[in-house]
């Protein structure tokens, strides 16, 4: 059990491991608050491949919180495209606010302060503790959890959130024992004979359980740091731990997307500024699998003479809880048609935006979910 584990005697063998196999990431070149707290908002739910070009380019748009702070929304928006959960870069923004009008545009080194901006959770607040003010302070994430409970055989569900308290607890009673026998200070990186850093410990909890001790398939015992200390591993137990509580099964949703043309020009609609993918842009769509006919109708009752229909692909997206089961039509129209008042209203009310491919790209941000359709465009 984690309780019982005696967790000194894996700084040694983690760290040094660590500091010969650490990946070369871009945050970790400068890792200064801002770009900590940028890249760990990235990787949330986000694998580190899929960050590094996006990191890259949202930092040289807004290299510094004063930027992010006074950016617009659908600059942002764009810069995040494709990285999905929005909510993320909102909270980001808002948070980014919040620094400048609260604490002088530095963002806090302390971790009570930090769970009080928006978005930061008790995994970020650690992390830009840690990394970015090498203050001993634990970041727990679902990597930290697998290896600990793994090398001590804890059969705890770790979902269960008194197993992340525990964690968490022993983490920083351990990083401030080792810090204070070192003398660990801002200047301290760990390297030196003796030392201790609270970044490079941190980091490396993390790099293991990325890198090693993996969450799908069979861990990379050999090549463990800690494969003489894991309980796990002698007691034959890698494949039952971790203990995880199953997710609820996702819903399906289903869709029918609309790349409405007219000449060179497709339709876009703002998605509302609550609820999934808020305030982003995307094909105009409705609930359900319509037909050819329906679709007619539909685009008719929008104010629009439909020229020509065509079936795209059938495609799915996957989101965290629900799934959209979409199909698609492409349809050409004439130029706005309103043969009633009530057409007009209509049409009005569905607040299209018409955008050729090289304005989509450029200035509106469409979430991956229609990514199968951008091919069409």
């Amino acid at each position: 059990m984690l309780q019982e584990y005696d967790l000194t005697q894996l700084i040694q063998p983690l760290c040094g491991w660590f500091l010969q196999n650490a990946r070369k990431l871009p945050w970790r070149d400068d890792p200064t608050p801002y770009h900590v707290w940028v890249s760990e908002i990235m990787l949330q739910q986000t694998r580190v491949e899929a960050v590094k070009n996006y990191y890259t380019r949202f930092i040289k748009a807004l290299p510094d919180i004063s930027a992010l702070a006074q950016c617009e929304e659908d600059v942002y928006l764009k810069l995040w495209e494709g990285l999905g959960y929005y909510s993320r870069v909102r909270n980001l923004h808002a948070a980014a606010v919040q620094v400048m009008e609260e604490y002088d545009g530095r963002i806090p080194d302390d971790y009570g302060t930090l769970l009080k901006l928006k978005g930061i959770g008790s995994y970020t607040a650690g992390a830009i503790a840690s990394l970015a003010y090498e203050k001993p302070e634990p970041a727990v994430d679902g990597n930290v959890l697998r290896v600990l409970a793994r090398v001590s055989a804890d059969d705890t569900d770790i979902m269960n959130p008194s197993f992340r308290k525990e964690t968490e607890q022993r983490l920083r009673a351990l990083l401030q024992y080792c810090c204070e026998r070192t003398g660990s200070n801002e200047k301290n990186n760990g390297q030196e004979a003796g030392s201790f850093s609270p970044r490079v410990f941190n980091q490396a909890l993390m790099e293991l359980g990325a890198l090693v001790c993996v969450p799908n398939g069979a861990p990379n015992c050999e090549i463990c740091p800690w494969k003489d200390l894991c309980r796990a591993r002698k007691m034959e137990l890698t494949d039952r731990i971790p203990v995880r509580t199953k997710k609820k099964e996702r819903r399906k949703e289903e869709k029918t997307i609309l790349l409405i043309r007219d000449g060179d020009k497709i339709a876009l609609h703002k998605r509302p500024a609550k609820g999934l993918l808020a305030g982003l842009y995307e094909f105009p769509n409705k609930e359900g699998h319509l037909s050819e006919s329906q679709v007619i109708s539909l685009v008719r009752s929008m104010g629009y003479s439909p020229l020509r229909i065509k079936r795209l692909t059938d495609s799915v997206h996957i989101f965290s809880h629900v799934e959209w089961h979409m199909i698609a039509y492409s349809v050409l129209v004439e130029e706005e048609a309103f043969a009633t008042k009530e057409q007009k209203q209509r049409a009005a009310m569905e607040e299209l935006v018409f955008a050729d491919a090289k304005e989509q790209k450029e200035h509106y941000a469409l979430p991956s979910a229609f990514a199968a359709y951008r091919k069409d465009i």
